[in-house]
């Protein structure tokens, strides 16, 4: 799949269209499957017209409702109940959907022109993170002068940082000419971290045709063809006076703005019109709901075709004149003048093989909380795997339960009291008709699970009957159900400590051959960002041989999860400079990991500062591939990883996922106590996906 490219203006007029139809020149010819998107458009009333114009002149295949993520009506609705995420995930589902159909799909954001969004830019920022696009922001030039120009880039810079998008370039759309020389000295002497085009203005999409204005003041056609409807308006002139003072006036290219009883000024047009001593006007516009009289329409009739349009609207002369202000020009698929005219223009000012290579070369790596939960979802669903929960009784498990089935994610069985559960979703009033539900304590599988668990555990002293005794704990029947096949995958930990959790898999599923160690990863669910921390639940002080498993461990789960891992072996010191045991520890962990697995990208003993700050990173380490960068972190022991997790989740308002247990031949996770429905939904899908691939895993060796 090839990257994607977001295109979004900054602020109202920033003639983000011309840039569009640039890119869709670029990219048209080089792809075979090419897909357009749009994250809003204004409603189901009257089509998008950026839409229309790319589906007509690029002749895509896509159904129009694959095109865009929702109305603005829809998007109105969702703020107002305050779920912002779930239109961020509304819009992210279609484009997925079209995605998958695409080898390449250009996404432009929204138009700044109907006050839906607060703050605009924000919201096509979020939308570019969540869909993993390059970033191509236009800013306006029109109307600024240099000064001005730099001002707002700079102010801009310090936004795309805010929000920490992958640009593919900016564009700063409208130049007046005479600026573009000193502009470019000025970014090249900056040194830009991506290129910096500066478009001139287009004379042609300066002014609007009669069409734009017919379709943007819902103008009636009282006389018109395709070629008058076509000419561009180069100004407005309101007609107040007698004919011959309003004769002394008229303009090349004039629309003539009149009350429709003044047959005087209609009658005056056409003959001015026919004269070669005065300019040819582009057409006439008939304000209030006064028709001409009958006569003069009678008149208009006969002469045919007459060489200008005449076009009626219901508000007054005065009215009229300022609503001709707003117009604006609009691209039209059918007027190929105007079209070229400003692809001439902006492929003459953007390097375009430059910015292709970039394209190539420029992969993101971003993974969003929204992106990650989407892909989550989608893979549990895949394959669907068999999770059993042994807290049935708990009204969130109960829950998550009934969302997981809703969505297909999981095949789930629940443990516990049969009668009592059955009571529970009954006075939840959740549906829950297809879920299985098992009583250890009474189920005829108990019999043979304290078999098996005798067997496994004789050594250390245990009888059958114990073992028997065992089997009623539903954390033990449930890691057996995983431990025969009999499920999946187990989570549970919303009412059990995590010992509780984790001992019976320690005794009955143990670890991967290969791995010396059992531990942990929380997936870190920022605003923006989706960051792996490992371990911070289970190996109070692990060794250095032990830190580099659990590395070597977390940058897998991380690649199941589609993260590309950067590691940061985690210490108090950055580089050779520290001393001691502590630091020592580290730096032996970072030797023995890179020797097991060189494929990774594993850097350390660094400090937390130096690994997520890029600006840290330059000053401490400035050719590292990981600092500043890292997004999967290996905290030296358990009090500092547990402590770091808990302080980021409590002050970032981000979500922690786990702990996702690692190493053990069987998926089984731990929950928190303070767990929340949308962690169990989460976990179980993690579980789901983790619990695939051991079937590959378990596939491959059986055909060894």
């Amino acid at each position: 799949m090839a990257q994607s490219i977001y295109i979004t203006g900054v602020e109202q007029g920033s003639g983000k269209p011309a840039i569009v139809l640039a890119l869709m020149e670029l990219l048209s010819g080089d792809t075979a499957k090419l897909g357009f998107f749009r994250p809003l458009i204004q409603g189901h009333e009257a089509e998008d017209m950026l839409i229309n114009l790319i589906v007509e002149r690029y002749h895509l295949k896509s159904p129009y409702e694959s095109m865009y993520g929702c109305t603005n009506e829809v998007a109105r609705e969702l703020l107002a109940l305050n779920r912002y995420d779930e239109l961020q995930k509304i819009i992210m589902a279609k484009y997925k959907a079209l995605e998958s159909q695409c080898d390449h799909v250009l996404c432009v954001g929204t138009d700044f022109s109907e006050g839906e969004l607060t703050n605009e830019f924000d919201f096509n920022a979020d939308v570019a993170n969540n869909l993993s696009c390059l970033l191509m922001p236009v800013l306006r030039g029109n109307g600024r002068n240099i000064n001005s120009i730099l001002d707002t880039t700079t102010s801009f810079k310090h936004s795309l940082r805010d929000h920490d998008c992958d640009v593919l370039a900016l564009v700063i759309n409208g130049v007046d000419p005479k600026y573009t020389d000193e502009l470019h000295a000025h970014f090249k002497q900056q040194n830009e971290p991506h290129p910096i085009y500066l478009v001139p203005t287009v004379p042609a999409l300066e002014k609007p045709s009669i069409s734009d204005i017919i379709r943007q003041l819902n103008a009636r056609v009282l006389n018109g063809n395709d070629e008058t409807l076509d000419r561009d308006v180069l100004n407005y002139k309101v007609a107040a006076m007698r004919v011959p003072h309003f004769l002394d006036h008229l303009q090349e290219g004039d629309l003539i703005i009149t009350p429709g009883d003044r047959s005087d000024i209609i009658l005056a047009s056409l003959m001015a019109h026919k004269s070669t001593n005065y300019p040819q006007i582009a057409g006439l516009l008939l304000s209030g709901k006064q028709a001409p009289e009958d006569q003069i329409t009678r008149l208009i009739s006969g002469l045919g075709n007459i060489p200008f349009a005449v076009l009626g609207v219901d508000s007054d002369t005065f009215n009229t004149a300022m609503n001709l202000t707003q117009v604006a020009s609009i691209l039209a698929p059918k007027n190929e003048r105007k079209i070229a005219a400003v692809l001439g223009v902006v492929e003459n000012s953007i390097d375009f093989p430059a910015l292709k290579q970039r394209l190539a070369s420029t992969q993101t790596s971003r993974v969003t909380p929204l992106m990650f939960e989407y892909d989550l979802m989608q893979r549990a669903r895949q394959n669907k795997q068999h999770i059993v929960l042994p807290e049935g009784l708990d009204d969130r498990i109960l829950r998550a339960a009934e969302i997981i089935l809703l969505r297909g994610s999981a095949q789930i069985t629940l443990l516990g009291s049969v009668e009592k559960i059955r009571h529970k979703i009954q006075t939840l009033g959740l549906h829950l008709e297809s879920v299985n539900i098992i009583d250890p304590w009474a189920s005829n599988m108990r019999e043979q699970y304290a078999e098996s668990y005798f067997k496994l555990r004789q050594f250390k002293g245990i009888s059958y009957n114990m073992a028997y005794d065992t089997l009623a704990d539903a954390s033990y029947f449930g890691t057996m159900m995983v431990y025969l096949g009999h499920a999946d995958g187990m989570v549970s930990g919303a009412v059990h400590t995590t010992q509780h959790t984790i001992r019976p898999a320690f005794q009955i599923i143990k670890t991967k051959p290969g791995t010396s160690i059992v531990s942990s990863v929380f997936f870190m669910c920022l605003e923006d960002r989706v960051l792996v921390y490992g371990d911070c639940a289970v190996n109070p002080d692990p060794d250095s041989q032990q830190l580099a498993d659990i590395a070597i461990s977390s940058a897998d789960s991380a690649q199941l999860f589609n993260i590309s891992p950067r590691i940061a072996m985690l210490s108090y010191s950055t580089g050779e400079s520290g001393k001691g045991q502590a630091v020592d520890k580290v730096r032996e962990a970072v030797r023995i990991a890179k020797q097991q697995r060189p494929d990774l990208k594993l850097e350390g003993p660094m400090q937390y500062d130096a690994a997520i700050d890029l600006g840290v990173a330059k000053t401490k380490l400035p050719d590292s591939e990981v600092a500043g960068q890292a997004n999967v972190f290996i905290f030296p022991d358990l009090n500092t990883g547990n402590n770091t997790y808990k302080a980021v989740q409590r002050t970032s308002g981000g979500v922690a996922i786990g702990p996702v247990l690692q190493g053990l031949n069987k998926p089984v996770n731990d929950l928190s106590r303070g767990c929340t429905v949308t962690d169990i939904v989460n976990t179980v899908a993690i579980t789901a996906v983790q619990a695939q691939l051991n079937g590959i895993d378990n596939n491959e060796d059986t055909c060894h």
